[in-house]
C-alpha cells in the first residue's frame, strides 16, 4: 500500500511540474518590432502578459527620454498612448512587466513621417504656342525630405525627375519643389501635366499625385474683314462687314470707328457689324479688333459713301407690243429726287394723243384704245435740281384676233390628192406673219409674208398646199400654224394654232379569211370562216357560197360564218366580200368535208392458198369517195416491208415459199385510217421435173389472157367508184 501511494504521488508531482511549466510568466507587445504613424496621427503601443496575476509595467525610451505619451494598465496590459504623434515620438520603446522576482522586456521602434497633400503644380504664365514657361511642382510638409521622389510627365512624356538625398540637418517638415521649362506647342492641347510624388519608408512606400489638364493658348492671328456688297456705296445702301480671327481661347470681337481726331468710337461687340441707310459721313476707317488673354490683333476697312444719282425708270419696258383696241399705260419713275418735273413726247416731236398724269416721283401716260397713229417712239424728260434724264419706249400695235381657219377641197379618199388652205384674218403687220402646214410632225409647207405694206391696215393672209392622203394619215393631226413676229426685242412671237384630225377614207382591201379548225374537216365537226377587210368607213361583210353552175348563193352578212355540223354536201368554195362606196373586194377559201376509211377489203386471187410458182395478184380497195391512201405492207419479224403497189394491187409472179406470210392494208385519209390483213399460203411442187400436163399449159395460157382482163375491169371498176392518190411521204404508196 505505501509502495502504491508513493507512485501516485510521484505522478502528481510531474503534473504539477508540466502545468507550472505552462504557465510560466511571458510578455508580448503590439504592434512587433517596428511600426511607421504619420505626423499627427493616433498612436497606441500595447503590452501584454500571461503567467501572470497582477504585474506591474514600466514604459521608457532606450535612451531614457520622455515617453510624450500616456501609459495606462489594466491588469495582464499596459498601453502607451500617442494622441497626436511628433518627432518626439520617433525612439525605440521599451515595455518593462515585473512578477514578483521575474522581470521581462519588449522593445518596439516608432518611426514618423509626414506627406499630407497632393503635390501643387504652378506655372509661371499662360501657356503659349512658341514661348517658354516654367513649370514647378511643388510637394509640402514633407519628413523625412532625404526620402522623397518627384517626377513631372507631360501626357506620357517625362519632363524631369528627382532624388532629394541630402542630409537634414534637424527634424523638421520641408517642402520641396521640382521646376522645369518647356516650349508649348499646338499638339499639346488637352495633355496632362502630371506631378507624382514617392515617400519611401522601411515598410512601405507612400505616393501621391496631381493632374492638371494643359489649356495651351495661342495670340489672336489672321483677322480679316469680309464687306458686302462692296465697300464704295451710295447714300441710303446697307452694308454687312464680318470679322474673324484665329487663336486659342476663341478671340473676342470689337468693332470700332476711327475719328478725325485719332480716337476710336466703339460701335459692336459682336462679329458682323450692320450698317444700314448709309449717308455720306459714314464714310471712314472701320476697325475690328480680336482679343483673347493672350493678345490682341486689329484689321481695318475703308468704306467710302458717294452721294447717290437719282435714276429714271420705265415700264413697262423699252419696247411695248400692243393689241389694237387695248388699254396702254407708260409709266416713268424717278428714284433719288423727290420733286422731279416730267415732259412726254413723240419721236417726230409731236404731242402724244394719250393723257398724262404727273403725281410725286412718277409719271403716267394713258392711250385708251390703240389704233395705228399710237404706234411711236416716245420719250419722257425729267428733270432734277438742275440734272436732267431722259428715257424712250418704243409702242407697236398689232392685230391678231382669230385662231387660222383650214378649209379642204373635199373629203379625204386614200391615193386621190386634196388641196388644203389655211386663212388667218385681220391680222397686223401681215409682213411679221409666219404661217405653217403640218400634217403630223411632217412641215408639208412654210411661209414667211415679208413683202412690204403700202399702209398700215388689216389684212387677211392665206396658205394653200396639196397633198395626197393615205390611210397611215388617219387618226393625223393637220395643223395650222401662225406665228406674229412683234419686234426685234421680242422673245417669243405670238402664235395662233388650229388643228383638224384627218380620217382618211379607203376601199375595202387586204381581205383576211381564217378557217377554225381546218378547211379539211371531217362530217359532223363544226367549222367558223371568218372573214376581216381594211378600208374606211369598215367596209360591209357578205358570205356567199360558189355554186357548180358558177352563181353566187348568199349566206350571211356577218363576219363570221359557222356550220354547226358540217356535211359532204358542204364541201365547196366560200366567198367572202368586203363592200363600201368606195368600192369591192373579194377573197375565198375552199373547204373539204371527208369521211373516216370504211368498208376496205384486201383479196388474194386466185386464192390465199396457191402453189410454188404461181401468180398470185394481193388486191386491197376503200369504197370512200374523197381521196384515200392505200397503203400494203408484208409482216416480218424483223420489220414490216411496204409493198409497190399498183391502183391498191400487188402481183407476185411466180410465188415462192418466201412469199407466204401475213399481208396488210392500210387505208388513210386525212381525218382517220382503218386496216385489214390476210395470210397468204404458198405450198410447195412434187419434186418431178419431166411431168408436163397439157391441162396445166392450157390453163396457164388462159391465166395469161384472164388475169390482166380482171386487172383491167378491177381498175375501171375503182375509177369509177373513187378518187385515188399515192403518196411517197413515208414510204410507197399506191393510190386508189
Amino acid at each position: 500500500m505505501p509502495k502504491k501511494m508513493v507512485t501516485i504521488l510521484g505522478a502528481l508531482t510531474v503534473l504539477w511540474i508540466l502545468f507550472a511549466a505552462s504557465q510560466a510568466f511571458k510578455l508580448d507587445i503590439s504592434p512587433q518590432d517596428k511600426t511607421i504613424a504619420h505626423i499627427g496621427d493616433y498612436l497606441s503601443l500595447t503590452c501584454n502578459t500571461t503567467g501572470c496575476e497582477s504585474p506591474s509595467f514600466s514604459w521608457r525610451t532606450q535612451i531614457d527620454s520622455p515617453l510624450h505619451g500616456k501609459p495606462r494598465t489594466e491588469g495582464s496590459k499596459s498601453v502607451l498612448i500617442m494622441d497626436a504623434v511628433s518627432f518626439d515620438n520617433e525612439h525605440s520603446y521599451l515595455c518593462t512587466a515585473t512578477c514578483g522576482s521575474e522581470k521581462r522586456e519588449r522593445g518596439i521602434q516608432v518611426d514618423v513621417y509626414s506627406f499630407p497633400k497632393d503635390p501643387e503644380v504652378q506655372l509661371s504664365g499662360h501657356l503659349e504656342v512658341g514661348k517658354p514657361v516654367m513649370v514647378k511642382c511643388l510637394v509640402p510638409d514633407v519628413y523625412p525630405s532625404d526620402r522623397l521622389e518627384v517626377e513631372l510627365f507631360k501626357g506620357d512624356h517625362l519632363l524631369t525627375t528627382q532624388m532629394f538625398l541630402e542630409a537634414m540637418e534637424k527634424k523638421s517638415l520641408v517642402t520641396k519643389s521640382l521646376e522645369v521649362t518647356f516650349t508649348p506647342s499646338t499638339e499639346d492641347i488637352g495633355k496632362d501635366l502630371v506631378c507624382r510624388a514617392r515617400l519611401y519608408t522601411d515598410s512601405e512606400t507612400k505616393e501621391r499625385e496631381t493632374v492638371k489638364k494643359l489649356q495651351v493658348y495661342t495670340s489672336p492671328r489672321n483677322t480679316v474683314i469680309s464687306v458686302y456688297p462692296s465697300r464704295r456705296l451710295q447714300e441710303g445702301d446697307t452694308v454687312r462687314m464680318t470679322c474673324s480671327s484665329e487663336g486659342l481661347p476663341a478671340p473676342e470681337i470689337f468693332w470700332s470707328k476711327k475719328l478725325d481726331n485719332g480716337n476710336q468710337q466703339p460701335l459692336s461687340g459682336n462679329a458682323t457689324l450692320t450698317l444700314v441707310a448709309m449717308r455720306m459721313e459714314d464714310s471712314g476707317i472701320y476697325v475690328c479688333e480680336g482679343v483673347n488673354l493672350i493678345g490682341r490683333e486689329k484689321a481695318e476697312a475703308e468704306l467710302i459713301v458717294q452721294e447717290k444719282p437719282f435714276t429714271v425708270d420705265i415700264s413697262p419696258g423699252p419696247w411695248v407690243s400692243a393689241k389694237i383696241g387695248d388699254l396702254v399705260i407708260l409709266k416713268c419713275v424717278v428714284d433719288g429726287c423727290d420733286s422731279p418735273t416730267f415732259s412726254w413726247r413723240t419721236q417726230t416731236d409731236s404731242s402724244p394723243n394719250g393723257e398724262v398724269r404727273s403725281e410725286g416721283a412718277q409719271s403716267v401716260l394713258i392711250i385708251q384704245y390703240a389704233s395705228f397713229e399710237d404706234e411711236h417712239t416716245y420719250l419722257v424728260a425729267v428733270t432734277c435740281a438742275g440734272r436732267k434724264l431722259e428715257k424712250r419706249i418704243h409702242v407697236e400695235v398689232y392685230s391678231f384676233p382669230k385662231d387660222p381657219e383650214i378649209e379642204m377641197s373635199g373629203p379625204l379618199v386614200h391615193g386621190r390628192p386634196v388641196t388644203v388652205n389655211c386663212t388667218v384674218p385681220d391680222v397686223y403687220p401681215f409682213n411679221h406673219l409666219e404661217i405653217e402646214l403640218l400634217k403630223g410632225e411632217t412641215t408639208l409647207m412654210n411661209k414667211r409674208f415679208g413683202e412690204e405694206m403700202s399702209m398700215k391696215s388689216l389684212e387677211t393672209k392665206s396658205l394653200e398646199t396639196t397633198f395626197i392622203p393615205t390611210t397611215e394619215d388617219t387618226g393625223k393631226d393637220l395643223v395650222c400654224w401662225a406665228k406674229l413676229h412683234s419686234g426685234e426685242l421680242e422673245s417669243e412671237p405670238k402664235q395662233r394654232q388650229s388643228t383638224q384630225t384627218l380620217y382618211v377614207n379607203a376601199a375595202p382591201r387586204e381581205i383576211t379569211i381564217s378557217v377554225s379548225p381546218s378547211p379539211v374537216v371531217e362530217e359532223g365537226s363544226p367549222v367558223n370562216l371568218t372573214c376581216s377587210s381594211d378600208g374606211f368607213p369598215a367596209p360591209k361583210i357578205l358570205w356567199s357560197r360558189q355554186l357548180n353552175n358558177g352563181e353566187m348563193q348568199p349566206l350571211s352578212e356577218d363576219t363570221v360564218l359557222t356550220l354547226m355540223s358540217a356535211k359532204m354536201e358542204d364541201s365547196g368554195i366560200y366567198v367572202c366580200e368586203g363592200m363600201s362606196q368606195l368600192g369591192t373586194s373579194k377573197k375565198s377559201v375552199e373547204l373539204t368535208i371527208q369521211v373516216s376509211p370504211k368498208d376496205i377489203q384486201l383479196t388474194a386471187f386466185p386464192s390465199e392458198s396457191v402453189k410454188e410458182g404461181d401468180t398470185v395478184i394481193i388486191s386491197c380497195t376503200c369504197g370512200n369517195v374523197p381521196e384515200t391512201w392505200i397503203i400494203l405492207k408484208k409482216k416480218a419479224k424483223t420489220g414490216d416491208m411496204v409493198l409497190k403497189s399498183i391502183d391498191g394491187a400487188y402481183t407476185i409472179l411466180k410465188a415462192q415459199l418466201q412469199d407466204a406470210g401475213v399481208y396488210e392494208c392500210e387505208s388513210k385519209t386525212e381525218v382517220g385510217s382503218q386496216l385489214r390483213s390476210l395470210t397468204l399460203d404458198v405450198k410447195g411442187r412434187e419434186n418431178n421435173k419431166d411431168y408436163f400436163s397439157p391441162e396445166l399449159l392450157a390453163l396457164y395460157c388462159a391465166s395469161s389472157l384472164i388475169i390482166p382482163a380482171i386487172g383491167m375491169i378491177i381498175y375501171f371498176a375503182r375509177k369509177a367508184n373513187m378518187k385515188g392518190s399515192y403518196s411517197l411521204v413515208e414510204a410507197q404508196k399506191s393510190k386508189v
